[in-house]
């Protein structure tokens, strides 16, 4: 009887425990679910839901996320794996300093550095107009596809990509796998894209998932930017429509959970 009291007051702890988390987590999204099915003048309506798809601006503003999310994927690892690769395969002493760099970004406010872009923004004008530069300068700008924004969200999406590579190399043994190709024969794009990017599949999901979480969730250097991806269109249809803008914020958050699990199925698959 004590070994069955010893090992069911783990568990009433544990069941304490999730069952205070899950108050803690699913009462706000119950509440805010709440607000968006229910008015007092017009009572249980899901019109609010039904409306969102022909919101003046949604359409526009989501896909200007995902198209800046999929780039910013796209840059942030074409530039982290191959230095992660070169530094552990030819440098190893350099790790360290790697790891700072890359972490730098943690430590600055994004204010300072929405700032500080903006600086330069507006000294181009002064200094480079009779230069080749300056159209570059405008055409990063673009209202429709700002790539500033990218140049951006790959310097805050640095420190999570850091990680999760890391965590990935760590995981296998790149120098063996990387020799053993190469005396087969094999050049350095097989090497990279049939021995080293699938062995690190999980790593690269999850990369990418924490990218494009970031991207579609960053308000304040677009805000600041004057540009209105999918953040910053929830924030300003929140003053005409509260209900559409909660609406809108819950069905991300799901898509959000959505893809979660779909990189956990990855890395479940991949053991």
């Amino acid at each position: 009887m004590a070994g069955l009291t010893k090992i069911e007051r783990p568990r009433l702890g544990r069941t304490a425990v999730l069952a205070i988390a899950a108050l803690y987590f699913l009462l706000p999204l119950a509440a805010s679910f709440w607000f968006t099915i229910y008015t007092d003048a017009e009572g249980f309506s899901f019109a609010t839901y039904g409306n969102i798809l022909s919101a003046e601006g949604f359409t526009k503003s989501l896909f200007m996320s995902l198209g800046l999310g999929v780039v910013t994927i796209v840059v942030v690892l074409a530039l982290m794996l191959p230095a992660m690769l070169a530094v552990r395969l030819g440098a190893p002493k350099l790790g360290q300093v790697l790891e700072v760099v890359c972490t730098l970004p943690l430590v600055v406010p994004p204010i300072t550095f929405v700032a500080g872009i903006s600086t330069v923004l507006r000294w181009g004008p002064e200094h480079l107009a009779n230069t080749p530069f300056w159209q570059t300068l405008i055409a990063i700008q673009k209202p429709n596809f700002p790539i500033v924004l990218v140049l951006a969200y790959v310097v805050l999406a640095t420190p999570y990509v850091y990680r999760s590579l890391d965590a990935g190399l760590r995981a296998i043994d790149v120098r063996t796998l990387v020799e053993a190709s190469r005396n087969l024969g094999a050049g350095w794009l097989t090497v990279m894209f049939r021995t080293i990017l699938p062995n690190l599949r999980t790593s690269i999901a999850s990369a990418a998932f924490l990218t494009l979480a970031l991207v579609l969730g960053e308000y304040t250097i677009a805000v600041l930017l004057g540009f209105q991806p999918f953040a910053v269109w929830i924030v300003t249809i929140s003053g005409a429509n509260a209900q559409l803008s909660v609406a809108v914020s819950l069905l991300s958050l799901i898509v959000t959970w959505a893809l979660l699990l779909v990189v956990s199925g990855v890395g479940r698959k991949r053991k």
